[in-house]
């Protein structure tokens, strides 16, 4: 039973990672089209 719960915790920080990842990869893009002039 511990090990399921472990499982279920690892996939979850694995979606936020990919999620945070995606994210700054976004904000990335977006400041290299917009020439950084927004700020956000």
């Amino acid at each position: 039973m511990a090990e399921q719960t472990i499982r279920r915790v690892r996939r979850k920080n694995d979606d936020t990672d990919r999620r945070n990842a995606a994210a700054a990869l976004q904000r990335a893009l977006d400041r290299r089209d917009n020439g950084g002039s927004t700020g956000h």
